[in-house]
């Protein structure tokens, strides 16, 4: 199948690779010549402007945005828009609020364009391990274009099958899923994301804990200097606690267990935010990822070793760099 790709950054260039070496024709284009002409190399049709873009895909087209949030996604998709025809998909890969989704759906509707959300989840890692996808858009645009998502997502892999699933969708076992309507895809990624705070928070302090546990504030006969570098480690056999999450922990304290190369200034792109005034919205009581948030916004004036933790898993999973 043939897909368009705007956008050629982290993860939008592997997910073309992704699909490319499955068979999938892609058509890309980036303000970053570089970028076009290094995934010409390797097979893509490549996109000097929006026009040519559009003029090198088969209709009914199909193009995905894989941009930052923001309004250089609403210019790119409000341009895009303005040169298909109805019957023609886009399809928003970023970080985008789902209200935003909404508004664009009913929009572009109107013009006959069909508009789809997917709340993408793999990072850096996605051109090997596949991405996770939350889905939202109309039934019969999904099912025509289903062979993207599921050769983008990771599929089964040796994840052990959940008992009595008999009768379930098959498609979420494979790492993909149509949540609902346009929307639904990028309401659920965010309240992944707030919940990615929560789980980030909670190994950040459970290691900065055993880390002070050799303070000389403690009695003597009660500190203890551990090794949280093996840890982390064998935590990740066997333990109730394990996850991808504290795989790249281990990772990253393997490499330098002080963490030096970290401020601990953290970050939030947002979805925290968007999960926590949902919240609100309906009534129901978000205490782990509110004080998760609040910690981020703290750690922007006084850093600690907790901080850097999470600063060394978002590198980890996004490759996101720490602000000078």
């Amino acid at each position: 199948m043939q897909l368009g790709m705007i956008g050629l950054g982290r993860m939008g260039g592997n997910m073309v690779r992704r699909l490319m070496k499955a068979g999938h024709t892609c058509v890309v284009y980036d303000r970053s010549a570089a970028a076009v002409e290094g995934l010409v190399k390797e097979g893509a049709t490549g996109a000097a402007s929006l026009e040519e873009f559009v003029s090198k895909l088969t209709e009914p087209r199909t193009a995905w945005v894989m941009l930052p949030a923001g309004e250089i996604t609403e210019t790119a998709i409000a341009n895009i828009a303005a040169l298909m025809k109805p019957g023609d998909v886009i399809i928003d890969g970023g970080n985008t609020k789902y209200t935003d989704d909404v508004r664009r759906s009913q929009e572009l509707e109107k013009k006959g364009i069909h508009y789809m959300d997917a709340g993408t989840s793999g990072g850096i890692w996605g051109l090997e391990r596949g991405y996770c996808l939350m889905i939202g858009g109309p039934t019969e645009v999904f099912k025509r274009i289903e062979s993207i998502f599921s050769t983008l997502a990771p599929g089964k892999g040796n994840i052990d099958p959940t008992p009595n699933r008999e009768g379930h969708n098959p498609n979420s076992e494979e790492g993909y899923l149509l949540c609902g309507p346009a929307g639904a895809g990028h309401f659920v990624k965010m309240v992944h994301n707030g919940i990615e705070y929560g789980i980030m928070q909670a190994y950040a302090e459970g290691f900065a804990i055993m880390r002070g546990a050799a303070s000389a504030e403690r009695a003597k006969e009660l500190q203890f200097d551990l090794a949280v570098d093996e840890i982390a480690e064998v935590w990740r056999r066997g333990s109730v606690v394990s996850s991808w999450l504290l795989d790249l922990t281990a990772t990253a304290l393997a490499e330098d267990p002080q963490l030096t190369n970290y401020t601990g200034f953290v970050e939030d792109s947002g979805e925290g935010r968007w999960t926590l005034m949902s919240a609100i919205e309906s009534s129901v009581p978000a205490m782990v990822l509110s004080a998760a948030l609040y910690a981020r916004f703290r750690s922007r004036e006084q850093h600690t070793f907790a901080d850097k933790m999470l600063s060394a898993m978002r590198a980890g999973f996004g490759g996101h760099i720490e602000k000078k």
